[in-house]
């Protein structure tokens, strides 16, 4: 099955190429006053002006940068997309990113598995990180773009295989009015709105919003969630821009850790089947978060641009969740916990741009600053059965009846009860470089400082630590034609010691060196028609410095290369012509651990969460200025949840489909239907015994209303 899905994605891109017989209607070269004129039409005829491809970013570089010309693999949903597919979490936008993965998360926050290497920190919003661990949500967003490879140059810390940046709606002067409501299978009902005007010639604001309360197809779970998010842009001066911008953010719903496993694959049982205790794992986020942009042109090409975030994270989970079914499959085993997290997240960023002619050479040179500031709190505490035990942390309850109610909640002796403050400063430079119209190249380098004060409140410990990390970044492009470029690209990453959620520091591993990820990579990127883009990646990507038990003294760390991923990746975006919207991907990953590391972890073994193969495709077509349709598939190949490889998640393919329809200028109607065929299927893991079935056959009717 894997051989054959992949002889026919590596088979689409030419297929596709051989289709395309008219020329896009529409030119990437369109100004932004010509966009704005065209609003009205994007109303009016809904799908005419839909692009599912991006020219430009400045996530990869902080600079106005074509895609073709970043000498890296990234992915981009636009906004058209997340509307057609009525996207509503990160795991409906990371389907459409090949070469990522989404994990369960333990039914409480964002899990992205990116070239084998699993986070649930990588994650920022306009640049800046976000790194609380919670479920984020697209009412607010105007594009989610991933990168992959390692970021650090750019991002500092983390970014080991990948980061995803949320790109945020913002004030502007062209007049917003959107109001969407979307009711579905098992009580989904959601409705977001997106207000936004001009006040006078110095300064506009706009408003998004939404509330949603859902119910699901497994049992006792459900979703409360709201936001509102305001900004004001401000012009300054002739020179000087300002954006503000405040968002509220809560997020109320079940932690589902899904069903357990059974003899090396998933427990046959209804997909309806809670295990543990609904009642008992509730999870809830809230953001409270404060954002200022401050951009000015200095002139002659020079620009200083300076943003700030403040973010205060509650995040609070408990979970009753299910572990081992019995040799006989009559009874499986129970445990909890809960765990509430306080962060409050300050950074600033100070970027300096510049253009530099020198012999017959262009440069655009970035320098800039960060500095940011993390306190956090952290108190774990472990569930407790009394009617099996005083301290009994599970339970085995009959597997036709997979419940408890009786658990109570305490510290155990080893349960985190932490306060810390990690402190970043970091400076970086970057040169892009066009030698010619043929050659171009980026190199950059950022150092950080990275301190960080860990005390345990149990016993008033205290451990403190500095990483000074180098992050260099170094990549040449070629452009045989202006369309096309081939590129070769270095990065390394760094996690320090005190992990990608600062909780893990101790006083064995504090003077271990950060973990690092080396990523090399050969691409190729090509516009084929004004709207419509191929890209081809070729990469390894190796873990270093990884900490395992002497195997000669059990009582020293030693520092080893732990995993490797090879793998390609193929995608596909934009219009074929002015009616044929696309976006597809394929992957290939061959993701390895390469040291023995412990009894469970061993060399040879596959990886966890990481399929050989996996595979995306969606199609919209507009049979005329009313009527649309789209069809969309999903392949992910097997996986195991574990690296120890005793349990496998048999691979799936999944197809969706669409109907749109424009009622007049103002009002367009869409229907998604999700796993058209009903199939039965697992969509992610954690670990073995915690397995999250995937949704039955699910209907959304949206109402989209602009006035």
């Amino acid at each position: 099955m894997q051989r054959t899905t992949s002889r026919f994605a590596l088979a689409t891109l030419p297929a596709l190429l051989a289709l395309i017989s008219a020329p896009s209607l529409a030119q990437s070269t369109t100004t932004n006053s010509q966009q704005e004129t065209k609003l009205p039409e994007v109303q009016v005829v809904g799908a005419a002006e839909q692009k599912y491809a991006t020219k430009i970013s400045t996530t990869a570089t902080k600079t106005d940068t074509l895609l073709r010309d970043t000498p890296q693999a990234i992915t981009v949903i636009t906004k058209e997309l997340m509307k057609d597919q009525a996207m509503q979490s990160m795991a409906d936008a990371i389907r459409y990113v090949p070469g990522v993965v989404t994990a369960q998360g333990e039914g409480n926050r964002d899990t992205a598995v990116f070239r084998g290497n699993a986070s649930t920190s990588d994650f920022f919003v306009d640049g800046i990180r976000d790194d609380v661990q919670y479920y984020r949500d697209f009412y607010n967003i105007e594009s989610v773009e991933a990168l992959k490879g390692s970021n650090a140059m750019i991002f500092g810390r983390g970014g080991s295989g990948g980061i995803i940046n949320r790109v945020t709606k913002q004030a502007q002067w062209t007049p917003v009015r959107d109001v969407s409501v979307t009711i579905g299978s098992w009580n989904n009902r959601r409705a977001t709105v997106d207000l936004g005007q001009a006040i006078d010639q110095s300064m506009a604001f706009r408003v998004t919003g939404m509330v949603e309360n859902s119910d699901s197809f497994r049992d006792g779970v459900n979703i409360k969630r709201s936001g509102i998010n305001p900004t004001l842009a401000i012009r300054a001066g002739a020179n000087t821009s300002v954006v503000l911008g405040y968002e509220h953010f809560s997020d109320e719903r079940v932690a589902d850790r899904g069903i357990p496993s059974y003899q090396g694959k998933p427990l046959a049982v209804a997909n309806n089947v809670f295990f543990g205790n609904s009642a008992l794992s509730p999870t809830s986020a809230k953001v409270d978060a404060f954002t200022a942009l401050i951009e000015h042109d200095l002139g002659n090409g020079m620009s200083l641009r300076n943003r700030s975030r403040f973010a205060d994270y509650d995040k609070f989970y408990q979970n009753v969740f299910p572990g081992a079914v019995n040799a006989t499959a009559t009874t499986v085993s129970l445990s909890a916990y809960n765990t509430d997290t306080q962060r409050k997240n300050f950074f600033n960023q100070t970027d300096l741009t510049f253009d530099l002619h020198a012999a017959g050479v262009k440069h655009k040179i970035l320098t800039g600053l960060e500095v940011g500031q993390q306190t956090t709190d952290n108190l774990r505490q472990t569930g407790y059965f009394p009617s099996v035990g005083v301290n009994a942390t599970s339970i085995n309850v009959a597997l036709n009846k997979p419940y408890t109610d009786g658990v109570t909640f305490r510290q155990s002796a080893t349960d985190a009860n932490n306060h810390s403050v990690a402190k970043t400063v970091a400076v970086y430079a970057q040169d892009q470089i066009e030698f010619s119209p043929e050659w171009q190249a980026i190199v950059g380098l950022r150092y950080d400082h990275f301190g960080m004060d860990f005390k345990n409140n149990r016993n008033n410990e205290t451990i403190t630590t500095t990483d000074t990390p180098l992050s260099p970044r170094a990549g040449l492009v070629y452009k045989p034609v202006t369309d096309m470029s081939l590129y070769a690209s270095y990065s390394l990453a760094f996690v320090p010691r005190s992990g990608e959620q600062l909780s893990s520091l101790t006083a064995s591993n504090k003077a271990l060196d950060p973990e690092k990820f080396k990523n090399f990579e050969l691409g190729a990127k090509w516009d084929v028609l004004p709207d419509l883009s191929l890209s081809a990646a070729i990469y390894q990507l190796d873990r270093s410095n990884v900490a395992i038990a002497d195997p000669l003294d059990a009582t020293k760390t030693i520092l080893v290369d732990g995993q490797r991923t090879q793998g390609l990746e193929l995608a596909i975006s934009g219009k074929i012509n002015s009616a044929w919207s696309i976006m597809g991907g394929y992957a290939y990953q061959d993701a390895k651990i390469t040291r023995t590391q412990s009894a469970t972890v061993k060399a040879g073994a596959t990886l966890a969460q990481v399929p050989t193969h996996s595979a995306s495709l969606w199609n919209r077509y507009d049979i005329n200025q009313q009527w649309g349709v789209a069809a969309g598939v999903v392949y992910r190949g097997a996986i195991y949840p574990s690296t120890d490889n005793t349990v496998i998640l048999p691979g799936f393919t999944r197809v969706d489909a669409a109907v749109y329809y424009a009622w007049d200028k103002q009002i367009q109607l869409q229907l998604n239907v999700e796993n058209l065929s009903d199939k039965t299927y697992y969509a992610a893991a954690h670990s073995n015994n915690n397995i999250t079935p995937g949704s039955p056959r699910a209907l959304r009717l949206g109402v989209h209303v602009k006035f």
